[in-house]
């Protein structure tokens, strides 16, 4: 796997993980003993803005609001009230994208593209680079602008289709899933060519098969020498005489 370069600006800045033998946030045990994450991405930082924008107008609002009551009993029983609107408010429309940008992992490996999400329920698919048939990408003027867009992978099977949306780099995500589809199947063409190289030299070690030699055409029985009988001893001499 290439390395990146130690200087210059990171190629892979928003929201994407490159991996040399580093640590990232997707957990390495669910991988195969030779398999390596190449991307582990999250969807686009800018998902979140609109949330997080909001967050920051709700606390402010909370904090005007706090600053303006009296400090009185009327004055703290609105304060509650805001405070509770905000954590009521806040809740749905900005921790839970937050968190779901968060706990959403597109992962790119050299055997498999794996898909996670979910906060509390979660859910996932792997597409192993073999089944993939097709991977295209999209993207509208605005992706362009903040160098976003959409994925589609097609894969072969019952499985549907898999469209991961908000990914950054998108036609650059679309080409590394594509080198590592011909460099997958390039190892197991050469995997292939190996085991069957391997079961030739193991026949060739055991010996001549005895198969392989063509029989003689004749097929006339060869006597063969054998011990004399007593009783042929014995008749010998007779008929020696016989003849004399």
């Amino acid at each position: 796997m290439d390395s990146w370069p130690d200087s210059g600006p990171d190629p892979w800045p928003e929201g994407v993980v490159a991996t040399g033998g580093l640590t990232v946030g997707f957990p390495e045990n669910v991988l195969a003993k030779s398999e390596k994450v190449e991307r582990d991405l999250h969807p686009h930082w800018l998902t979140v803005v609109v949330p997080t924008i909001f967050g920051v107008l709700l606390a402010a609002a909370c904090i005007a609001i706090a600053v303006v009551t009296p400090d009185d009993t009327a004055g703290n029983r609105i304060q509650w009230v805001a405070i509770i609107v905000l954590v009521v408010v806040a809740v749905p429309a900005v921790v839970v994208p937050y968190l779901g940008w968060r706990t959403t992992h597109y992962v790119i490996t050299s055997h498999r593209v794996m898909v996670r999400r979910g906060i509390l329920t979660k859910n996932g698919k792997d597409i192993t680079l073999s089944k993939i048939t097709d991977v295209s990408f999209e993207q509208t003027v605005l992706d362009r602008l903040i160098r976003s867009g959409s994925l589609h992978i097609e894969s072969a099977g019952d499985s549907p289709d898999e469209n991961l949306a908000n990914i950054p780099r998108s036609n650059e995500v679309q080409q590394l899933i594509n080198r590592l589809i011909d460099e997958d199947d390039l190892r197991r063409r050469r995997h292939g060519s190996g085991a069957l190289g391997d079961d030739y030299d193991d026949a060739s070690d055991d010996g001549p098969d005895v198969g392989a030699y063509e029989r003689p055409d004749d097929t006339t029985a060869i006597p063969r020498s054998r011990p004399e009988l007593a009783e042929e001893r014995r008749r010998r001499p007779r008929d020696t005489e016989e003849q004399d």
